[in-house]
């Protein structure tokens, strides 16, 4: 049976809006991590076959095929092509689905999986900005407005609704990301994220997590809607960062000499109601369990995009996971999340904590715009 191994996972600390790396050209960011992940594996970059980047804002300097662009400034092989993709946050998790399943296959060999975001250049919103100029009610067509009616679709509307349904109060939330920045400021401090972080403009530590924060400082932020429970205090950061990762055969392995870390267990994806938008981690989860024949305490570690605390919050509610396992050293609420490259982050993150911690099996899912979400297990080697 084919197997695909990653074998170099490295990424960017993640920046703040304004912060060191608000400047940084994101095809400059992309080319920072390839180069880095082509030094640290040793591969040779000429056998690379295919790179796979996932970038959601892909217009002005992301747009023109950012994964092709980034490779080209990072100095390597101009025969290797690249491809841009976009499942929405989840684009740099199905890139390495992508790459995973062109291994699998056996049509490859050697395939690169990364993500860029550039939050403080091209924000978000920017793909659809046209739209709106034109008077577009994006993302409505006339078959989706038939199907769904002319109701407000939004991350922030889907994160309200899902607290209502799961019944979590504003306490509730403000807890869940109190806890978040105390485990990601606590992790930076004993330097659980330096082997993954490749340093750029002078940055080497992620800069969003909030050690200081309190309750008391959480609970007198306004909510994002009148008589609603999300403040941009149980919401992502918007960030800057890039993330990439190195996947083989084993028969790549054994030409370039090179060292497994863990193979790629499951892959899973799956889409979910698009108007709570949020939810579709919780039957991503499941169906990689189940076509894994795995049950949820089999899992060492979880990593689950906080893009609104809502939402590991009810996917941990309905799948039974322990918040103990998940997250384990902050999320995106204190960690920031860059959108296109949130996917590659966080299974850097997690297969780092997983040789950190000597835990064999990884779960990664995140909530995706439209109603999807992936699902990845990993099996530390």
């Amino acid at each position: 049976m084919a197997e695909a191994y990653i074998v170099g996972a490295v990424r960017t600390p993640v920046g703040t809006k304004k912060g060191a790396l608000k400047d940084v050209h994101p095809a400059d960011l992309g080319a920072h991590v390839l180069k880095e992940l082509i030094n640290r594996t040793g591969a040779d970059p000429a056998a690379v076959e295919d790179v796979i980047t996932g970038c959601v804002m892909q217009v002005g300097p992301q747009s023109l095929d950012i994964a092709r662009t980034a490779w080209l400034s990072a100095g390597l092989p101009d025969t290797v092509p690249g491809v841009t993709i976009d499942r929405q946050c989840g684009s740099s998790q199905q890139a390495i689905h992508f790459a995973a399943q062109g291994v699998l296959s056996g049509t490859q060999d050697l395939v690169v999986a990364s993500g860029i975001e550039q939050m403080a250049i091209v924000p978000m919103g920017s793909s659809v900005a046209m739209a709106m100029e034109k008077g577009m009610p994006f993302p409505y067509g006339e078959g989706w407005a038939e199907r769904y009616g002319m109701q407000e679709i939004s991350q922030f509307r889907g994160a309200e609704l899902m607290a209502e349904k799961w019944g979590f109060t504003r306490e509730d939330l403000e807890k869940f990301a109190l806890e978040s920045h105390q485990r990601a400021a606590k992790a930076i401090e004993a330097g659980y994220f330096d082997r993954e972080i490749a340093p750029i403009a002078g940055l080497s530590k992620d800069e969003g997590a909030r050690p200081d924060t309190t309750m008391e400082k959480m609970a007198g932020l306004k909510t994002l809607r009148e008589d609603g429970v999300i403040t941009a205090a149980v919401a992502s950061q918007i960030s800057v960062g890039a993330s990439a990762l190195l996947i083989a055969s084993e028969e790549a392995v054994k030409r370039h000499n090179l060292t497994p870390r863990a193979r790629i267990h499951t892959l899973a994806v799956c889409g979910s109601d698009p108007v709570y938008m949020l939810t579709g981690p919780i039957p991503a989860t499941e169906k990689a369990l189940d076509r894994a024949g795995l049950k949820i305490g089999d899992i060492d570690v979880f990593e689950v995009n906080e893009a609104f605390a809502p939402v590991p919050m009810a996917w941990a509610h309905d799948t039974g996971a322990s918040l103990d396992k998940t997250n384990p050293n902050g999320g995106a609420i204190a960690l920031g999340h860059p959108l296109g490259a949130t996917g590659g982050v966080l299974m850097t993150k997690l297969l780092h904590e997983l040789e950190r911690t000597g835990g064999r099996y990884g779960l990664q899912t995140m909530c995706e715009g439209g109603g999807q979400a992936n699902a990845t297990i990993i099996e530390r080697i």
